[in-house]
């Protein structure tokens, strides 16, 4: 007996290979809205390529802030992933002290990116990104965002803080009811992810400018709010993290299929499709972006006075 164990016990274990079991996606936003939209889209191809089973769950709440502090706490061994963004990264540590060390996340990739949309209820008496703005100067329309902090929120405040428009802000606890009120009327305008897009193309809101410095492919009839805010830009953009200390190995291997993913051109067309513009980066270049979007949202939050102090 102690001589057929022998050979066993000369032989090492067998690593596992990742991904060895299903996958967690965490979406730290409510359903509806273009984090959840770039989830669901990015999920199919990405569990075909990675052979394994991907699981959405949407956990919102604090501007995205609950959803990745949940990542962050899981077990780094790449089967809890969350997406990221502005208010999550690179402007939250500006807004508040979070719950996790943004820098400190294992940052995989920036998926897409894609300009802000400033849409309007429908009975809003402004037809023109002109008329907007004169009706702006007077204090007259309540703008929404998926909550303090947001990249949304931020878009808003960079463009009143260089248009000088004395809008009011309305936070919400998310996307989908910010976009739910500016159907109904509740809301005056709403700086929207490409899910805005779905009430637009249903005749439920009206676009009125696009915050790329260009007008836009999508929207082609539609200003670039820097025609009337000459110098005026915010791009929004989604990104893919893992827990602090991630193995190397599972980084690069998520990494690689995200990549190959999203550079397949029927997967990019879906994703285009929905106003979601596939940008991925390599490790490298995605943490010099996440530098420079850093500072650039500092200097926003720092000049409007924004503070998170609690959900």
């Amino acid at each position: 007996m102690a001589g057929l164990a022998l050979p066993a016990l000369a032989c090492p274990a067998r690593a596992e290979t990742y991904p060895a079991r299903p996958i967690r996606m965490i979406v730290p936003f409510p359903p509806g809205g273009g984090v959840d939209l770039t989830a669901r889209l990015l999920a199919e191809p990405l569990q075909r390529e990675l052979g394994q089973t991907i699981v959405i769950e949407n956990r919102g709440g604090a501007g995205g802030v609950i959803g990745v502090e949940a990542m962050a706490r899981a077990p780094a061994d790449g089967y809890t992933l969350s997406l990221t963004g502005a208010g999550t990264t690179t402007a939250g540590p500006h807004l508040r002290p979070l719950p996790y060390e943004a820098v400190g996340l294992t940052h995989v990739t920036r998926l897409v990116r894609m300009p802000f949309i400033l849409a309007v209820r429908n009975g809003l008496p402004a037809r023109s990104l002109t008329e907007f703005m004169a009706l702006g100067r007077s204090g007259d329309i309540r703008w929404a965002s998926g909550g303090i902090g947001t990249s949304q929120h931020l878009a808003g405040e960079l463009f009143k803080q260089m248009s000088g428009l004395a809008m009011v802000h309305v936070p919400y606890r998310g996307t989908g009811p910010a976009l739910n009120d500016l159907a109904a009327g509740i809301v005056d305008a709403y700086f929207g992810d490409p899910a805005t897009l779905t009430l637009i193309r249903g005749g439920q809101a009206r676009a009125m400018a696009v915050t790329s410095p260009e007008r836009w492919p999508l929207l082609p009839e539609t200003s670039a709010a820097a025609e009337a805010v000459p110098g005026y830009e915010a791009e929004n953009w989604y990104g893919l993290a893992a827990p602090p200390g991630t193995p190397q190995g599972v980084l690069d291997t998520l990494s690689a299929a995200v990549r190959k993913v999203l550079a397949d051109p029927a997967t990019a067309a879906r994703f285009d499709a929905a106003g979601l513009h596939p940008a991925p980066l390599s490790i490298a270049e995605y943490r010099t972006f996440l530098a420079r979007d850093t500072e650039t949202w500092g200097r926003v939050v720092k000049a409007g006075n924004i503070r998170v102090d609690g959900d």
